[in-house]
Formats: C-alpha cells, structure tokens, sequence
C-alpha cells in the first residue's frame, strides 16, 4: 500500500491536486493511504517552500506545480 502525502495549506490548486491524486489511484487500482497536510509547521518540517507538493512512500515528487493526470499515473506506478 502507498502512502501519499498531499503537502497544500488548503488552496484551490492544493485541493485540486488532492483530488487527481484520489482519482488517478482510483484508475489505476492503487491501494493507498491519501492524506492532506496543511498544518503550516508540518509543511516547514518536510522543508517545503513552495505548494502544493506530494510526498508518495517518503519521498518529495513534485513541489509547486500540479501534475497531469498521466504524469501522476506514471509516479503513482512506479
């Protein structure tokens, strides 16, 4: 199971991202863990700078940008 963290303070591309990334494990048939972290500490504790960003299994994917889906269904695979 992956574990997806959507890194956003709640903006309207933060909750777009959230919901590609629930979309596009849907497609795929992913088991995962999605959760949203908005707590602004939380966010300066992973050193993030810019949002939204998202973390899959620990590791930061992307930061400050949205993804297309097929992007997304490609870092989701692998």
């Amino acid at each position: 199971m992956k574990n997806i963290l959507v890194i956003g303070a709640g903006c309207t591309r933060c909750n777009m991202l959230h919901e590609i990334v629930e979309s596009a494990a849907k497609e795929l048939g992913i088991e995962c863990e999605i959760r949203m972290v908005s707590d602004p500490a939380a966010i300066a504790g992973f050193g993030i700078m810019s949002t939204p960003a998202l973390i899959i299994d620990g590791e930061l994917k992307l930061a400050g940008k949205l993804p297309t889906i097929d992007k997304l269904k490609e870092m989701l695979s692998k």
